[in-house]
């Protein structure tokens, strides 16, 4: 399958092998599954990254080609990199500060699975004894006619020029917010329309983990409760909605927090009824909101749920538990109706500053925008 990125790869591969660039591409699984997972670049900041798996793949290249064994050497008398500098690595990585170690352990050798599963090769291979690891050298060997190539720098270099590509689209998202955010006064339907695009189940997981956020705080903003511990001394306080951290932070679950109600929010894209039931075990069957990346109805979301629990718990105690625990779970159109209602209390302007403010920390616009003028200013 091609797409626009396709080209980027193909280009790398002809300035490496020429002619036999294009049975290298044919050939060669880890290429398929790198022009697979790179799909996102033609569709800017909005789509899903996946840079997990590909750094995985790349931190054990890159010690691969460190030692020379892309030239010469014995890489199967190799001792292995260890996995502390190699999970050091992949956070050094543009987006690649909250990656955790899932992708190095397994996920992306499963994955590469299910693209590939009459393949003989697991790409990572992995001394659980001594925390090394390994590339399979038999996916770096590409035979074409009577000659091998080595495409160990080609991938490096192809990952590099995909993470290039996506910091550019970042860039470029949030200037284009800092630019509606000079004229939001003036022409706030302009507003209204770019945030509701970001809100759709192709958006980058962590942008809709923020817009969500956004949308969300300011939708509780002017809600209050009256609590208090003596009838005589009561408080009266606006609902807070508060961000945990960073998206995809181990976290345990808990992705905003509300105050003063105690309430736990949890932002996902997925279905799988397993997940959802380990961040409730996380925290102790504490009732959490679901924030689902999906236009499905709320009705047929929670149905699939419950279906799938009662396939696998055939005992209703534990399923009936398990549902008490979803105090409410919030889809897109949901998310839509929210961002309306706050739009007309006024906060259309603050939830677009939140969502600049929350991008810059997540991607490091900051640190990147400051390399760019020191770079222009010495030209």
């Amino acid at each position: 399958m091609e797409h626009i990125f396709t080209i980027n790869i193909k280009e790398v591969l002809r300035k490496n092998f020429n002619k036999n660039a294009d049975e290298i591409f044919e050939k060669s699984q880890l290429i398929q599954y790198i022009n697979e997972k790179t799909r996102s670049a033609g569709r800017g900041s909005k789509a899903r990254s996946s840079f997990a798996n590909l750094y995985a793949i790349y931190v054990i290249i890159e010690d691969y080609i460190a030692n020379g064994f892309d030239k010469k050497g014995d890489y199967s008398k190799y001792e292995g990199a260890l996995f502390n500098k190699l999970f050091a690595r992949q956070r050094e990585l543009p987006f690649g500060g909250r990656l955790q170690n899932h992708a190095l352990n397994n996920r992306m050798n499963s994955e590469f699975e299910k693209y590939f599963p009459s393949s003989d090769f697991k790409p990572i291979l992995r001394d659980q004894s001594t925390n090394r690891y390994w590339i399979n050298e038999n996916l770096l060997k590409i035979r074409v006619g009577k000659a091998n190539f080595n495409i160990a720098k080609s991938i490096i270099e192809i990952i590099d020029n995909y993470a290039k590509t996506k910091q550019d689209a970042f860039q470029r998202f949030v200037k284009s917010c800092e630019e509606l955010q000079n004229i939001e006064s003036t022409t706030p339907e302009k507003v209204e329309e770019f945030i509701i695009g970001l809100l759709a189940p192709n958006v980058d997981a962590r942008l809709f983990e923020i817009v969500s956020y956004s949308i969300l705080k300011f939708y509780y903003h002017d809600q209050t409760i009256i609590w208090g511990y003596e009838m005589d001394k009561l408080n009266r306080e606006n609902l807070k909605l508060y961000k945990t951290g960073r998206t995809n932070a181990n976290d345990g679950g808990i992705d905003f927090v509300m105050k003063p109600l105690g309430r736990f929010f949890q932002v996902t894209e997925t279905l799988d009824f397993k997940k959802y039931f380990l961040d409730i075990d996380k925290i102790q069957k504490y009732p959490i909101t679901f924030v689902i990346k999906s236009d499905e109805e709320v009705e047929s979301l929670k149905k699939k749920i419950q279906d799938n629990t009662e396939k696998t718990y055939s005992i209703r105690a534990i399923v009936e538990k398990y549902m008490a625990c979803i105090e409410e779970v919030i889809n897109i159109p949901m998310l839509n109706i929210r961002f309306k209602e706050a739009v007309k209390q006024g906060y259309l302007n603050n939830i677009l500053d939140e969502i600049v403010t929350q991008s810059k920390v997540e991607f490091n616009y900051n640190e990147s925008l400051e390399e760019i003028i020191e770079n222009e200013t010495e030209e």
